[in-house]
């Protein structure tokens, strides 16, 4: 949660108290509120999934700020040497893996400190070349300007291609998530897991998440060219033109089907800032019309806000857990349901590949609690969790501290989670989900007339 407008995916619960829990776990010993007044934002990933917004990274949840600037000066370090020295810390201290990609840390960091430091230009460049030796695609240190670009608000307006990437390690090509509705990479008919392979020439390969995103970004109406390649078709370039994305993620009404007079379909296509709000609000005027059953569509979401993901699981559940955070300690934190179900009417959810992060949360804890199937394909398979810590100059430093783990302790990071029904998709635009020519939609239609028709007997 990088985004094409790549959306950064940055997962957080309740601001600090999840934050909070996960950082108690994280330390054998006690730790001190000075410490959670570091962290600045939390965020899941598919890895950051980073699902970058071309043109600014979709926020995930937002803790109390920290800036290391207001620390008094040490004076035997220059400034460009303190910054390498908190970098060092942040990741010594709260980096998912203790053996640093069996790496002698503490010596990483004597290496970059003995070098000449003149400028933050060659600062940014060592910083940078410290954090590779984690092969970590979503630990990575942002100088002002992709920092400045990655906290573009999730309410409001994108300037970019609409698009939702990940990077699986260092080295490898970006990968789509999911294009989003409405964006003109939707229009250019990019679809998940297709691989973006260069941007205007430039392999991605080559490019951490951040300096894609900065290719890809540009003024509205220009255009950027991307080498794509697709499964089992010769890659393929095609221009998009970046334009202005306004994220509107919930859409619903009330349908007849067969077997199914009052069907309440809800198509959710992202979990930003409004996502909770705008899904109870439209939920619950399904339940006042009279829907009777529901589908819940998450196909080609990338994710999100991890809040948002809970929340709207616990409009669905009145118990259970919802999901698990573990840390590099292996020390679980637990967000669960709170009693407030909205609804308990039978329940498909829809999935594909395009289904990631935050919705992966919520699908796992749905069908791991038995209140819900899930058809159609394997998911993305996104479940890390980032913090995202400010840091002097304007720069900032994403650590990936923690996995995420749904109710039955799965672990989906990079395997996904399987629906209970599985049905590939017969179709190729957005604009066909929830049709008759929608096999996924059908099957789920289906599914629930069945399911009704064995309770009334």
């Amino acid at each position: 949660m990088h985004d094409a407008s790549f959306n950064r995916v940055r997962a957080i619960t309740d601001e600090r108290a999840i934050a909070k829990n996960i950082w108690l776990r994280m330390f054998k010993r006690p730790v001190s509120k000075r410490i959670f007044r570091r962290i600045f934002r939390v965020v899941a990933a598919a890895g950051l999934s980073v699902a970058l917004w071309l043109g600014g990274v979709a926020p995930i949840g937002q803790l109390t700020s920290f800036s290391v600037s207001n620390m008094p000066a040490a004076l035997a370090f220059t400034n460009q040497q303190q910054l390498v020295m908190e970098v060092w810390r942040i990741v010594n201290r709260s980096y998912i893996d203790e053996t640093f990609n069996h790496t002698n840390w503490w010596a990483t960091r004597q290496r970059v400190l003995r070098k000449s430091l003149p400028t933050w230009k060659e600062t940014y460049a060592e910083i940078q070349t410290m954090l590779s030796a984690l092969e970590d695609p979503y630990t990575r240190f942002l100088p002002p300007q992709q920092y400045q670009s990655l906290q573009t608000n999730t309410n409001g307006e994108l300037m970019g291609v609409g698009l939702q990437i990940a990077k699986d390690e260092e080295g490898s090509p970006l990968r789509v998530i999911a294009p989003i509705e409405g964006s003109p990479a939707e229009a250019a008919g990019l679809q998940p897991q297709d691989k973006i392979l260069e941007i205007n020439g430039t392999p991605t390969s080559t490019l951490s998440l951040d300096e894609s995103a900065a290719r890809m970004r540009g003024a509205v109406g220009s255009q950027v060219t991307l080498t794509v390649g697709r499964a089992e078709e010769p890659s393929f370039s095609v221009n998009v033109e970046r334009d202005r994305i306004t994220l509107n993620p919930v859409s619903s009404d009330i349908r007849q089907e067969e077997g199914l007079p009052n069907l309440g379909y809800l198509r959710l296509g992202q979990f930003n800032g409004n996502a909770a709000a705008e899904l109870r609000s439209a939920l619950q005027a399904l339940e006042d019309k009279g829907a009777d059953a529901y589908i819940l569509d998450l196909r080609n979401n990338p994710g999100g806000l991890l809040q948002a993901g809970i929340e709207i699981a616990r409009m669905w559940l009145d118990e259970g857990t919802v999901v698990y955070t573990v840390n590099r300690q292996g020390a679980l934190g637990n967000y669960d349901a709170n009693g407030k179900a909205i609804t308990s009417d039978p329940l498909v959810v829809l999935v594909n590949e395009g289904t990631a992060s935050a919705s992966e949360i919520l699908a796992g804890a749905l069908q791991d609690n038995g209140r819900a199937q899930l058809v159609g394909e394997k998911t993305f398979g996104k479940g890390l969790i980032q913090s995202l810590f400010d840091l002097p100059n304007g720069s900032g430093l994403a650590v990936t501290i923690a996995k995420y783990e749904t109710p039955n302790h799965r672990d989906i990071n990079k395997l996904g989670i399987e629906p209970d029904q599985v049905v590939e998709s017969s179709i190729e635009r957005r604009q066909q989900f929830g049709t008759a020519e929608d096999e996924q939609y059908q099957a789920a239609v289906k599914l629930l007339a069945q399911s009704i028709l064995a309770q009334s007997i």
